[in-house]
């Protein structure tokens, strides 16, 4: 038995094996998930040839010590933006042995939403060693905090599907 649905189980063996198949390490930078995508890739059996590891960063602080975002460009533009999650990716990748990463920033709920940024709202970042990075703004709603993180777990792995 899995804590994950079968569709969600499936993306991630997807992920999983073409990461192996182009030999890619992934890593991943999570916040609202609190480490959800990681523990979904890690049920996959074979997983540690590809992944290599997630950083759980739910403070802000965190996520300028562990990542490196800069805590001006928090300050500046929230720690729920493009900017942000742009910069966890990247920092995911450069403070890691990986090739690629996604990072996911947002409101899970039931509270801390406002009317520029409600409940529901996640920032969604992939990052590959020299490629561009992919960005998705996510309006989920004020669907519950569990639906909101599910929704966000199945978002980021079809983000980073692209960058392979």
């Amino acid at each position: 038995m899995s804590l994950f649905s079968s569709s969600l189980l499936r993306l991630a063996e997807v992920v999983i094996a073409e990461a192996r198949a182009q030999k890619l390490r992934i890593a991943t930078a999570e916040s609202c998930t609190g480490g959800l995508i990681g523990g979904l890739l890690t049920e996959i059996p074979g997983t540690s040839e590809v992944f290599e590891r997630g950083f759980i960063v739910y403070s802000n602080r965190a996520k300028q010590d562990m990542l490196g975002v800069p805590g001006d460009l928090i300050a500046d533009q929230g720690a729920v933006s493009e900017a942000v999650a742009r910069a966890m990716a990247e920092g995911a990748v450069e403070n890691s042995n990986a090739h690629m990463a996604v990072a996911v920033t947002g409101i899970a709920g039931p509270g801390g939403g406002t009317g520029l940024k409600p409940v529901g709202l996640v920032h969604i970042a992939a990052a590959r060693e020299n490629r561009s990075i992919l960005h998705e703004a996510h309006r989920f709603g004020d669907i519950g905090r569990t639906e909101v993180r599910i929704k966000t777990v199945e978002a980021a792995l079809e983000l980073l599907r692209r960058l392979f």
